[in-house]
């Protein structure tokens, strides 16, 4: 009898019978990540900072407009700082004016608000709004482009030189796909309020409407920014992020070949990643996750967890496969400070490590006894 073909067998017979010859219906294959023919690709999720899939991330090339997005990051840390205010007159200068590329339309000599050059830089790709910002900041865009390196060395950003708040060419401007997904998932997380100008279409100064070149805006809702690019050596460039449920993903195509090249590029990206990997929640800040040893102590056993929740992004289906070690310092002796890193957790997928996660003392312990610390040295020999 055949069984596939029997109107008597019913699905659910069928399913069982599946599973007891061992057929695994959640084991679908994952397919290889798109390879599009650009220089230069990155796709990450947000929560975990895991990379989904990658070409050349650390390849590197010059930003273009991207850059703006370090531009822009500079100007909400000031607004953070209370050092900047909105409502700020920045007076043009002749210097900023004058700035070739992609413009605003601002006039020599006018005040314009902080609010409206933020709009400038971030939906009309303005390079005399860039400039006039960086002079307001920092004097100069020589001593901007200091603050801008500066920033990049502290997000970790070791592949990036700036050397102008534009993004025009320049042999000391450059970076790479992955230093700009780090760049932009710190300045979602850092800064969510101010990221919403990011997915505004268009924007209409001194009577003058224009529009945000990020064409993804306008095919997918879900797509909230980012940021284009575009010079001849740079070629097309686009930085995109998407949100879906929980669930947040950030793409970074550089050196596309056309506009339209770059949209289908980061889109199919995107999908990739919305499709086929899950994004889980590990553990909870502040949670006990595990305990360590600790000699010299007033107690033997430190209490370890995270600092913040710790995510993971994964193949779908795969969550049941995950495995974790803890790998903690042998020697930890006290005194220990609450929140001082001691260890990390591995994942695992399938016999590979595929991330770590920072275990830090959820607990102060000071020092023990002479008598627990006498035992304890006698404990640690052996």
């Amino acid at each position: 009898m055949n069984i596939f073909t029997n109107n008597l067998i019913t699905k659910h017979t069928l399913f069982i019978m599946l599973l007891i010859f061992g057929f695994n219906i959640n084991a679908a294959p994952i397919p290889k990540a798109p390879n599009p023919d650009v220089k230069s690709y990155i796709l990450i999720d947000y929560d975990s900072g895991m990379v989904i899939a990658e070409k050349n991330a650390d390849l590197i090339l010059p930003p273009a407009s991207i850059t703006k997005i370090m531009t822009s990051y500079i100007i909400f840390t000031e607004l953070q700082n209370k050092t900047l205010s909105k409502n700020d007159d920045v007076l043009v200068s002749k210097k900023a004016w004058k700035t070739g590329g992609s413009k605003m339309f601002i006039e020599v000599g006018k005040k314009v608000k902080v609010s409206d050059l933020l709009h400038g830089i971030i939906t009309s790709s303005g390079n005399d709004a860039s400039v006039a910002m960086a002079e307001h900041i920092s004097g100069d865009e020589e001593t901007f482009s200091i603050y801008m390196n500066q920033l990049a060395e502290n997000l970790g950003m070791n592949n990036t030189s700036y050397a102008n708040s534009t993004g025009l060419p320049d042999d000391d401007l450059f970076t790479t796909a992955r230093d700009i997904s780090l760049l932009a998932r710190s300045l979602i997380k850092t800064f969510p309020k101010e990221y919403k100008l990011y997915s505004k279409k268009e924007y209409v100064y001194n009577e003058i409407k224009q529009y945000s070149r990020n064409k993804l805006l306008y095919l997918d809702d879900t797509v909230d920014g980012m940021k284009t690019g575009y010079t001849k050596k740079a070629g097309y460039c686009l930085v995109s992020s998407a949100l879906r449920g929980k669930k947040r993903l950030i793409s970074v195509v550089l050196g596309a070949k056309s506009a339209e090249h770059r949209t289908n590029a980061s889109k199919s990206l995107l999908e990739y990643g919305f499709r086929f990997f899950e994004t889980h929640k590990l553990y909870e800040q502040n949670k006990i996750i595990t305990e360590g040893n600790i000699f010299g102590g007033s107690q033997q056993k430190i209490k370890l967890g995270v600092l913040e929740d710790a995510y993971i992004s994964i193949p779908r289906r795969q969550i049941r496969n995950i495995k974790t070690k803890y790998v903690i310092d042998q020697n930890l002796t006290a005194p220990v400070q609450k929140g001082e890193s001691i260890g990390y957790a591995v994942i695992q997928l399938e016999g590979k490590n595929i991330t770590t996660i920072k275990l830090y003392a959820m607990e102060s312990i000071d020092e023990g006894s002479f008598y627990r610390k006498t035992l304890d040295s006698i404990l640690r020999k052996f």
